[in-house]
């Protein structure tokens, strides 16, 4: 079993990847900003701390002896994506680096899907009509995606999602890809969270594409 540390514990996807290791019997360092507001049943392998992914010395104080980190920080809206998804990368990179080459766990990034490839040859963000704040997201973690491939010195996954992500059903299944949106006969691309707290823990067990962004979709 693996010792995970998880940033950003509390949002909608790190709550889920928490649940989803926990059941597979991980030990879990919740890392979070409040922990008034992170809500989960008491767990012997669940431990919540306080942690600040845009901090290095922070990042480095809580992946030290762990085997997994997890980022599944957010910003909130457009701006606040912007101004933590690539920050956070590059922050969490030099606290792994700190570690050293031989001590630094491997780093999985909760990444987006705006910088995936359409069956139509475009990216996803290139979708016509697509407001200005989901574009900012869409950007954010595309910067970050192409800072964590400038990084051959920490092992790093980055993880995108299908075009829609949101609370379902745990099936335990999806289907895989690397820069393409992976759709479905009729076009379209989804996954629960809950699928997609699956396949990151599947990875995290059994790594595949470590220095590489993949893709899941139900």
């Amino acid at each position: 079993m693996a010792k995970i540390a998880v940033f950003g514990a509390n949002g909608h996807i790190g709550s889920r990847v928490v649940r989803e290791a926990l059941d597979r019997g991980h030990e879990i360092i919740a890392v979070v900003r409040d922990p008034a507001k992170f809500v989960a049943e008491e767990h012997g392998k669940l431990t919540v701390t306080v942690g600040d992914a845009l901090s290095p010395e922070s990042v480095a104080a809580l992946a030290k002896g762990a085997d997994i980190v997890v980022s599944a920080v957010g910003g909130g809206d457009g701006p606040g994506h912007l101004a933590t998804i690539r920050p956070a990368a590059e922050s969490l990179v030099a606290g792994l680096r700190s570690l050293g080459g031989g001590e630094a766990p491997l780093l999985i990034f909760v990444g987006g899907a705006g910088s995936l490839r359409t069956p139509g040859g475009k990216q996803v963000w290139d979708t016509v009509g697509l407001p200005e704040a989901v574009l900012q997201i869409m950007h954010a973690h595309g910067d970050a995606l192409d800072f964590l491939r400038t990084v051959d010195d920490v092992r790093w996954t980055n993880l995108s999602p299908a075009a829609t992500i949101e609370a379902g059903a745990r099936t335990g299944t999806y289907r895989v890809g690397k820069d393409d949106l992976v759709v479905d006969e009729d076009g379209n691309s989804r996954i629960s969270m809950e699928d997609y707290a699956v396949a990151l823990l599947d990875e995290a067990e059994h790594p595949r594409h470590v220095g590489e962004r993949f893709t899941v979709a139900d």
